[in-house]
């Protein structure tokens, strides 16, 4: 069982992020038998890998990261996490569903691609890093702006993140929400509460508008993606004494928003909002992430046959979930999807993954990339 040999090989590696412990090398090795040419793209610490095989013809990907999360508590494990271990039917370790499963089943599918078609015009890649799980700064952003700097682009991009539900095969992400947050300070005037015409209480000021905010309809959707949703996730006020009123008012929030809105409108109507309320107010914004959407075509329609040909299920479209480095590719890559094995155990404690889903998930790949090279 390739498949499995090579996940448990990846395990073993200790790559809590930012680290890779040796999973690139690991991985360079598999891939350089079959002519794909390695480059290392390191930045700030974080290991980083393009791997690409042809130069010409339309340009398949498959992205995925190496760095896990931290273990927990040790004492908790079954089994040590990064000893991989096969117990009633499932291999367990950290990372053993994300996602070194999915990158050691997509080395397989490449490897008996390639065998099987070494005269193809199309060309595969393998863009991987080691700070996915972490803060995301120097990984995938980094090797996308590199192949950007001289007109590289991707035409198919599958991330192997575990997306199923249930079942192998249920669910594929084509996109996902972005994410917009705000830390919001509303001004008033510190004084005692037994005399309130001499304070403006920023609490009592805001609450109106903040009512408002959280009642708003953002926008309806769209086919693909749920309304936009607003969600206040601190807020504080207050010296610590019960007999002072404050001087700010301090509320953060978050917006998770689809492609039905825009960056700018929404910070726009949250400024004419609290403007109406004539508060006096600072605001910092910060974008956690654009949204990003594959709408079926090519690559969902590949993906949707493979995973029917192979599991015999119908595949379902899904833009749920938080965010993921498909939202640094999609800025070179018009159709790019997420697929990947069930998503039931990962972060937790004896994370793991079916052992009969390891050969399937390969597969699905293959077929995947056939088809694209074969359109």
């Amino acid at each position: 069982m390739p498949v499995l040999e090579k996940a448990r090989a990846l395990i073993a590696c200790p790559s809590v992020t930012p680290e890779d412990a040796g999973c690139l090398d690991l991985i360079a090795s598999w891939l350089k038998p079959l002519g794909f040419r390695i480059e290392r793209i390191d930045a700030g610490g974080v290991s980083n890998l393009w791997a690409r095989r042809g130069t010409t013809g339309k340009l398949i990907c498959f992205a995925g990261h190496t760095d896990v999360v931290p273990t927990g508590p040790l004492e908790q494990w079954t089994s040590p996490p990064f000893e991989p271990t096969l117990r009633a039917g499932y291999l367990y370790g950290r990372g053993a569903a994300d996602m070194k499963s999915s990158i050691a089943a997509c080395v397989v599918a490449m490897e008996r691609l390639v065998n099987r078609r070494s005269a193809s015009a199309d060309s595969l890649a393998l863009l991987l890093t080691s700070d996915e799980e972490g803060d995301a700064i120097d990984g995938t952003v980094r090797v996308v702006e590199a192949l950007r700097t001289r007109n590289e682009t991707i035409d198919f991009c599958i991330v192997g993140e575990p997306t199923c539900v249930n079942r192998l095969g249920d669910t594929m992400k084509n996109g996902r929400r972005g994410s917009l947050s705000a830390s919001l300070t509303v001004k008033g005037v510190q004084g005692h509460v037994a005399y309130p015409h001499l304070v403006k209480n920023p609490v009592h000021l805001a609450a109106p508008a903040l009512a408002e905010l959280a009642a708003t309809t953002w926008d309806a959707g769209n086919e693909y993606f749920p309304p936009t949703s607003f969600q206040i996730s601190n807020a504080h006020g207050g010296t610590g004494a019960g007999n002072v009123v404050p001087g700010t008012f301090d509320i953060a929030f978050n917006f998770r928003f689809s492609t039905a809105s825009t960056v700018e409108g929404l910070q726009s109507r949250v400024h004419a909002l609290l403007d109406r309320h004539q508060i006096e107010y600072d605001i910092r914004w910060t974008l956690g992430a654009k949204p990003f959407l594959t709408p079926r075509g090519a690559l969902c329609e590949a993906l949707t046959e493979a995973v029917g040909a192979e599991v015999g299920i119908s595949i379902e479209l899904s833009t749920t979930g938080g965010t993921s480095d498909g939202r640094f590719i999609a800025d070179i890559c018009p159709q790019l999807v997420e697929f990947g094995p069930v998503n039931a155990s990962i972060h937790k404690i004896d994370e793991c993954i079916a052992i009969a889903d390891l050969e399937p998930l390969a597969r699905i790949y293959e077929q995947t990339f056939d088809r694209l090279t074969s359109n």
